[in-house]
Formats: structure tokens, C-alpha cells, sequence
């Protein structure tokens, strides 16, 4: 223990993250400046990894959720090596390695992409449950640690009340949580929004808390050293932190504590840029080099942390030996290699709603997917992933040998902790809830397209037809909302997120199979409530022609020569069908159908199959129970799509088709109509 190179640490970290949001002229120094000493402690004597195998998977995790703070993490790794200098003084630049919040980058240490604060420490909540899931499969010697960093921003934020609850319920004793409790927000101090008892709250959930000062590194220290010996409790460390600790005024007295200091460079504030870097022992000419004591002590500590790996990677080998049938599982789990599947042995009754469909899918994988976890937002047996609960039991605390996490009712949080999941890796993590309640889930899912997570969500209860319930229940234009994802490239240049919303039983296996083997974006099932009639099978079977479904979209039904090409997804399928057996029957119209899971999917194909199935010189027809817009660009300017443009109403679902326009009769009609606009325009 060496307080003075410990001070030293702190202080570049602070001169660090000054002179980073100085330069750029943009950014927030005040919280970095108040985060350095539990940093510096954290890393250099407790935080468990290989600087050699940056991406490691049994290293100990740090989830940022105040992304504002990045200049803190940088400067950190910085001193670890995982920066250069470059990359630090090109702060919040065009295509720098250091943008203004963090962005997913393991190989530099960087975790998870936060900013939108309360979902960076909710993802490390799923992290936390992922390491436990594979500890109680492959043993003990899987203890890493998963630390979280939050601000008093993101304990307001409504999520931190879900992720602390489950932490608690469920006892995550391997994730560590420090509070950097400065009582300053960006635009004023907390004692103007907040009079809550932060400690008892968490106290209450069922969480160790410590309150320390936060600038005191010995009482950093013992906090750490409890948190990690802790073995039934989460551990929240509230430390008591000055913002802008370190900073001086021009007349060098000190300038620390203010509001002013969270979110603008320092000197724009009643701070003296240069004078706060003398006192903090940084040269303003040079103020992006590592002090000569620090790069000699975290030379040594990268070292330290390269042969601390080193053995442990000693006792995983020697694990490994002895259990090759274990060991070998454990890699397929952390490749995301899927084990060999047939969807086609998944038999459905007929006329099945596509949530019950899916359940049987859900059964099978939970008996041949053994890393899969399942979560529902209180609603499992109405999302019917209860399919896969009654093969397998809930997750609870001390026993983590189920698979299923019942989240409560918590949408968002629910999905921000299976974005954790899949960042830490050999987790298939799968969420389910109400479609219409995806819009508490949109934060979330943003972030998992942006991080490029493969996290299956399901909805079910897709449309107007949940009835009863009234229009509250009933998503209208949630589907609008999902399908631009699939518009928007991820950083990678793919499609960001996969909409699949299946016609009958068989389209959900098939749906399921693409959802299973989509390993780099998100996926949406978007599933019905009400039965739906099996879509006919033309020659083979239903099933490998629904297989056409991994195109985005395939024709159902096909005539040489059709006078119109009807096109929809889900359940409307059927009621196209209908009408076209009145069409064909009374008014001799040939009829091709067109099936479209996923319109993104679709435009990824050749131009020859897009046109092979929706043509441009023959017209177009859609049938969507969403906001017309769902197909309006695939059936182009000249083609109509009959949709929903209003809330639903409260009523049977048979009857709102009805009223509404939604059954083979008054679609066909629809069709005649325009066919007949058609005929007048030529």
C-alpha cells in the first residue's frame, strides 16, 4: 500500500478527464473527477483479468450505467493500456476510439454501451444472473465479479427500482455496485428532487450497503474487500464523493462541489483549466501523458494482473481435464454454437393461436437448449412461455440450476437485463410480454440493436383482436414502430433488428428457427392471441414450405398469371386467403399471396426473388391490422393497403373483425373496389 502513488493515480486519472473534455469542449468532468479514487482502487487491487486476453470469459466485468462519465473510464484504461495517447486527446472525435459515451468495445475493456442512465447497471444485473446460471452448471471456480458503476441520476431513473429489486430477490451476490453520491445533478443538486433514503431503499430490497467516503481509499478498500467475501447479498457501496474534486479557481482557492461542473468543460465554470492541472500535478503542456510514478506503478500492476490470469487459467486447464464432457459443453454455450435442432419434429393442432404455437417451440428448446433463459414480465402463462417453464423451474435465490426468470412486472428492466445477459456471453436470453407493452421495452431494445445483441423477444397478443381488454391492450401502430429497426443499419452496415411476425403454426417453428440462429441483432416474434387457421400445404408439407419464411417473404398461394398479388403477415395471411376463395369463386379474379415475415428480410434478397414475388407490373393489395404504413412500401405508390388508421375498441375479437373489416368478405370487397380505381385509371 503506497498512499502516495494511490493519491498520484487518482489525481491523473482527474487531470485525465479535465484535459479530455477541455480539449473536445464537450463532455462532463466534474463526475470523473469524484469517481477517480474508488477507479484507481478498484483496478489496481481488486478487478480480476487478463491484460493479455482482453476478452477472457472468466474475467470479472465492469458495467458502466453513467455513460457520462467516459472520460473516467478512459482515462483508467489509459493507464492500463488499453489507450493510447492519441485515442485519449481525440476525445468525442469522428471515428476516434473514444466516443462521448461508451460504445461495447471488450478488446479495450469497455462492457457495455450506456448513456441512457439506469440500463448500464440494469444490464450488469443480467450479467450477474448469467455468471451465476453458468456457475451452477460448471462449478465454483466460476466466481468472477461483476461490478457496477451508477450516479445519482441513474438511481432515479424508474428502472433502478427493478433492477435493485430482482438483484435482491434473487441474491446476486457476485455483483458489486458502487454509488458515486455527489448529491449534484446536471442542472441542480438532488436535495431539489429527491428527500429518499437511498441506503434503506436498497436495504429493503435485500442488498448489503456501505456508505464510505469516497475519496478515502482505505475505506474504498475495506468496502471492496467486504463486498467481495459477500455471499447471500448484492453489495450497493455508496460512496460520498465532491464533484470536480481537485479543482481550483484562477486564484488557486478551491473550486469543488458545484453544479456547473457536471456537464461543460471546466474552464467554462468559475475553475482555472491550467491551475486545476498544476494542482492536480499535470504539466498543461503535456496534459495527456501518464505521470512517471503511475506508468511505473500500472506497468507493474498489468504485470500483477497477467500473472494473477495466468494461474487461474492454470486451474480452469486442470478443470477441464478432468470433466472433457463438461468443458467441451461450456465452449459451445461461449461460442453460441447451437446444438442440432429439427423444428419440423414440433407437431402443432390445428388452427392454433401463434403464442400456443410458440409454446410448443418454447417446450422443445427448453429440453434441447440448455443455455437458454427464458423471462417473462408476469404473464407466462398468457405469453404462453410457460411452455418452456413446465420443462424446466424458475431461477431463485441460492439456486440457479432453472432456467426461467420470472421478472415481475418490469418490461423495460426485463429487457435491459437480457441485453446484460448477452454481453457477457453463453446466455441465450429470451423476454416476453404483450406486444402493446413493448413501448415500456423501447429504451431497451434500441440499445440491443445498437450493441448488436442476438436477445429474442417475445410479443404476443399482436393486434386489435385482444378484444375485451379495450383499446389500452390493443397495439395498433407498435408494429409501425418495430419494423423501422429493421430500416435502421447497426454500425456494422447490417439490418439492426429482425421483425418476424408468423401466418399460422408453422411459420412460428420456422420463425423460431430464424430467430435461434440470428446471432447478431436482435430479434421480434410477434404472435397472436387468437386461433389461427393453418395456412394449406401446396405439395410437400406446410412446414418446409413455410420455410420460404427465411427469404422475409414467399408466396402462400401462387397462379400462373394472377390478376392481383394480396400481401400480408400474421394472421391476416388467413383473411387473405378467404377473400381470394371469393374472388377466385364469384368474380373469376387469379390470385397470388404473399406471406411477408419480415419486410427487411425481404429487401436483403436478390432484385429478380423480390420481384418473382411481389411484381410491379401487376396490383398490389395489402392487408395489415396495424397502421397502413407496415406494407405501404411494399406494395408502392399504386398499390393499396387496408389497414388501421384509429384505436381499437372494446369487444369480442370475432366482432371487431367484423365492424372493423377483417374477415374474407369485406376484404374481398375491399379488393373488388380497388381493382375497379384500377381499371378506371387505365
Amino acid at each position: 500500500m503506497n498512499k502516495k502513488i494511490d493519491q498520484q493515480s487518482a489525481d491523473n486519472i482527474r487531470a485525465l478527464a479535465v484535459a479530455m473534455v477541455e480539449k473536445a469542449n464537450s463532455g462532463h468532468p466534474g463526475g470523473p473527477m469524484g469517481g477517480a479514487d474508488f477507479m484507481h482502487i478498484l483496478y489496481s487491487e481488486f478487478f480480476n483479468y487478463d491484460p493479455s486476453d482482453m476478452t477472457w470469459a472468466f474475467r470479472d466485468r465492469f458495467f458502466m450505467d453513467a455513460g457520462h462519465l467516459s472520460s473516467l473510464m478512459y482515462a483508467q484504461y489509459y493507464l492500463l493500456g488499453n489507450y493510447s495517447k492519441d485515442d485519449i486527446a481525440n476525445f468525442r472525435q469522428w471515428k476516434s476510439n473514444t466516443p462521448g459515451h461508451p460504445e461495447v468495445d471488450v478488446a479495450r475493456g469497455i462492457e457495455n454501451t450506456s448513456g441512457p442512465l439506469g440500463q448500464g447497471h440494469t444490464m450488469g444485473v443480467g450479467a450477474a444472473i448469467a455468471a451465476k446460471f453458468l456457475q451452477a452448471r460448471f462449478g465454483d471456480w466460476m466466481n468472477h465479479k461483476i461490478y457496477g458503476f451508477i450516479s445519482d441520476g441513474g438511481v432515479q431513473e424508474e428502472i433502478s427500482q427493478g433492477a435493485g429489486r430482482i438483484a435482491g430477490h434473487l441474491g446476486l451476490s457476485n455483483f458489486i455496485m458502487f454509488f458515486d453520491s455527489n448529491d449534484i445533478q446536471l442542472s441542480t443538486s438532488t436535495d431539489e428532487v429527491t428527500s429518499e433514503d437511498t441506503a434503506m431503499k436498497y436495504k429493503a430490497w435485500g442488498w448489503k450497503v456501505i456508505t464510505i467516503d469516497g475519496h478515502n481509499h482505505d475505506e474504498i478498500r475495506k468496502a471492496l474487500t467486504d463486498a467481495n467475501n459477500e455471499t447471500e447479498r448484492p453489495t450497493l457501496i455508496i460512496g460520498k464523493t465532491v464533484i470536480g474534486k481537485g479543482a481550483v479557481a484562477a486564484d488557486g482557492s478551491a473550486f469543488e462541489g458545484h453544479c456547473e461542473l457536471h456537464g461543460q468543460p471546466i474552464g467554462h465554470t468559475g475553475a482555472d483549466y491550467e491551475k486545476t492541472l498544476l494542482n492536480l500535478g499535470a504539466s498543461p503542456e503535456k496534459p495527456f501523458d501518464i505521470f512517471d510514478d503511475v506508468n511505473t506503478f500500472y506497468t507493474n500492476i498489468i504485470k500483477e494482473k497477467t500473472a494473477q490470469a495466468t494461474k487461474k487459467k492454470a486451474l480452469i486447464s486442470a478443470w477441464r481435464k478432468d470433466n472433457e464432457a463438461l468443458s467441451n459443453k461450456l465452449d459451445s454455450f461461449l461460442s453460441g454454437e447451437l446444438p442440432e435442432l429439427d423444428f419440423e419434429l414440433i407437431s402443432h393442432k390445428a388452427g392454433l393461436a401463434t403464442r400456443a404455437a410458440s409454446s410448443g417451440v418454447l417446450g422443445y428448446l427448453a429440453e434441447n437448449v440448455e443455455n437458454m433463459i427464458v423471462s417473462s414480465a408476469d404473464l407466462s402463462n398468457s405469453d404462453k412461455t410457460d411452455g418452456f417453464l413446465k420443462k424446466t423451474h424458475a431461477l431463485k435465490k441460492g439456486d440457479f440450476s432453472g432456467s426461467f426468470l420470472q421478472a415481475g412486472v418490469a418490461e423495460l428492466t426485463m429487457a435491459c437485463v437480457a441485453n446484460g445477459m448477452a454481453l457477457h456471453g453463453g446466455i441465450i436470453p429470451v423476454v416476453a410480454t404483450f406486444f402493446v407493452f413493448s413501448d415500456y421495452m423501447k429504451p431497451a431494445i434500441r440499445l440491443s440493436g445498437i450493441q448488436e445483441l442476438a436477445v429474442k423477444f417475445v410479443w404476443t397478443h399482436d393486434a386489435f383482436r385482444v378484444g375485451e381488454d379495450g383499446p389500452t391492450h390493443q397495439p395498433v401502430e407498435q408494429e409501425a414502430q418495430i419494423r423501422l429497426l429493421e430500416k435502421l443499419k447497426n454500425h456494422s452496415g447490417n439490418q439492426s433488428f429482425l421483425a418476424l411476425r408468423p401466418a399460422d403454426s408453422a411459420e412460428t417453428s420456422v420463425a423460431w428457427k430464424m430467430a435461434l440462429e440470428n446471432t447478431n441483432s436482435p430479434t421480434g416474434l410477434i404472435l397472436s392471441r387468437q386461433g389461427v387457421k393453418d395456412l394449406p400445404a401446396a405439395e410437400v408439407s406446410r412446414y418446409k414450405e413455410a420455410l420460404g419464411a427465411e427469404k422475409g417473404g414467399y408466396l402462400v398461394k401462387e397462379v400462373e398469371n394472377p390478376d392481383v398479388v394480396l400481401i400480408a403477415n400474421g394472421s391476416e395471411v388467413t383473411t387473405l386467403m378467404e377473400a381470394a376463395e371469393i374472388l377466385e369463386a364469384e368474380e373469376n379474379i387469379k390470385v397470388n399471396i404473399a406471406s411477408v415475415i419480415s419486410e427487411g428480410l425481404f429487401r436483403q434478397q436478390t432484385k429478380a426473388y423480390q420481384d418473382s414475388i411481389i411484381p410491379n407490373n401487376i396490383p398490389l393489395f395489402g392487408l395489415t391490422a396495424g397502421l397502413p404504413v407496415n406494407l405501404e412500401g411494399l406494395v408502392g405508390a399504386n398499390g393499396k393497403v387496408f389497414g388501421l388508421d384509429h384505436f381499437g375498441y372494446s369487444a369480442p375479437a370475432k366482432v371487431l373483425d367484423d365492424k372493423l373489416g377483417f374477415t374474407g368478405e369485406k376484404v374481398s370487397k375491399e379488393v373488388l373496389a380497388y381493382l375497379k380505381t384500377i381499371k378506371t385509371d387505365k
